[in-house]
């Protein structure tokens, strides 16, 4: 047996998780979580064995904790190599560097999370106060502890969902499995675990904060798109004819004789338009940090 290796799997992992510090802590997640499903598992298959002899028997295959670090860390390089969106051509001009969101990829994932949010805002806030609420009411009945444990285990699975939508559209990297959960252990132990890991409360205050944030999210974008937009139609509006429909308020918007200030009217509307691509790019990578730090378990850093 090599005595390098570690003799116990809270051993092994502990220095995996050495291994894989100063990665990302979704990719360290994940490589926990593979490290113990996968010793575990071996373990059970063979009873008669005990983890030092496991952990020996597996080493030429699944590797020492340094291997396993080091080979997470090649195929993340790979994996988000692969699936990286070509990058823009730089721009040097200031022009070019504010028309260049146009044809950035991150933009448009950032805009349509930001218009996503306040539906998924209002389920996340809805079933954090429901649950919170009816966890609260039930627990002077028998049902109400599995009923609690229920919640914040589906609690935890909606967090990956989120993480998934985050990446996805941010593209910043999220947990891609959850938190292994020993099913040798006993079940106070697991049950114990969920309510003392920080990141069950921190998914809780996130899913909270996703309500306002969503409705700001929204009301933002769609206001000044929708506002950019009229003041480039506007002029065009009243070059075909329909200058006596366009009002505000009663009064018309563009007096005939001022026909100057057309032009005006579309480079501020497309300002606007741009500006609002730059803020939503801006939000995208703002709200992706803010995700990680609040749904990615402590337990993988």
């Amino acid at each position: 047996m090599n005595a390098d290796l570690p003799t116990t799997i809270p051993a092994y992992l502990d220095r995996l998780r050495r291994a894989l510090e100063g990665c990302d802590p979704a990719l360290a997640q994940d490589a926990l979580y593979d490290a113990e499903d996968y010793l575990r598992s071996e373990l059970a298959a063979h009873p008669g064995k005990t983890e030092a002899e496991v952990i020996a028997a597996v080493a030429g295959s699944y590797g020492a904790p340094d291997e396993v670090a080091d080979i997470y860390r090649d195929t993340e390089v790979k994996v988000q190599t692969a699936l990286r969106a070509p990058l823009p051509a730089p721009r040097e001009s200031l022009l070019g560097r504010f028309f260049g969101v146009l044809v950035d990829p991150h933009t448009y994932g950032s805009l349509f999370y930001m218009l996503l949010a306040m539906a998924t805002g209002t389920f996340y806030f809805s079933w954090v106060v429901t649950g919170a609420s009816l966890s609260l009411g039930l627990a002077i009945l028998i049902i109400g502890i599995p009923f609690v444990i229920l919640f914040i285990g589906a609690t935890r699975i909606l967090a990956l969902v989120e993480g998934r939508i985050v990446e996805v559209m941010l593209g910043e990297r999220m947990p891609r499995r959850p938190l292994y959960s020993d099913k040798g252990l006993p079940v106070l132990q697991r049950i114990g675990a969920m309510f003392t890991d920080p990141r069950t409360w921190g998914t809780m205050l996130y899913f909270l904060a996703m309500l306002p944030l969503g409705i700001t999210y929204f009301t933002v974008v769609v206001v000044a798109l929708s506002l950019g937009a009229a003041m480039i139609a506007l002029p065009f509006g009243h070059w075909f004819g329909f200058g006596e429909y366009i009002r505000l308020d009663g009064f018309s918007l563009f007096d005939p004789s001022s026909m100057w200030t057309w032009p005006l009217s579309i480079l501020a509307g497309v300002v606007l338009v741009f500006a609002t691509l730059h803020l939503a790019r801006f939000v995208g990578r703002m709200h992706g940090k803010l995700a990680k730090a609040m749904l990615v378990s402590s337990r993988a850093y």
